[in-house]
């Protein structure tokens, strides 16, 4: 009897961990109208992790700040000043709004891991990031 109900109590435990394991990523994901609005959002930053040569080539997302990511680690790490003098804007507080993009969402997921691990705690991915950007801007 014993194993039976411990088994009947774990079904509903794994169902709410793999239902928690597919919500969980939504809640971290940036959708175009967001990212659209950030410029009426100035507390929040939308950082395009993608290298300058991709962003000659292809234009940005507006209010976006460029810090390709082989530098992500290193700019996050700068102090205020130099933050600001490298990248012209304020250097985000631990708990800013921050919302990665990059060419087609796989190097956000990176970037996400970055800021994480340095204790940057509100941030989320735009998953489809410049693609679905420029397919929906008509660009």
């Amino acid at each position: 009897m014993y194993l039976s109900v411990a088994a009947r109590k774990s079904v509903p435990c794994r169902l709410a961990s793999q239902l928690n394991a597919i919500i969980r990523p939504l809640c971290n994901m940036a959708t175009y109208e967001r990212v659209k609005d950030v410029p009426n959002h100035p507390d929040t930053y939308l950082i395009d992790v993608r290298e300058k040569e991709e962003l000659r080539q292809t234009g940005s997302i507006p209010a976006s700040l460029n810090i390709p990511l082989p530098e992500l680690d290193k700019a996050l790490r700068l102090d205020s000043k130099e933050f600001k003098s490298s990248y012209g804007r304020d250097k985000p507080a631990k708990d800013s709004k921050i919302i990665f993009s990059c060419r087609s969402g796989k190097r956000v997921l990176e970037a996400e891991k970055i800021a994480k691990a340095q204790g940057y705690s509100n941030v989320v991915i735009y998953k489809g990031s410049w693609l679905e950007w420029a397919e929906k801007e008509g660009i």
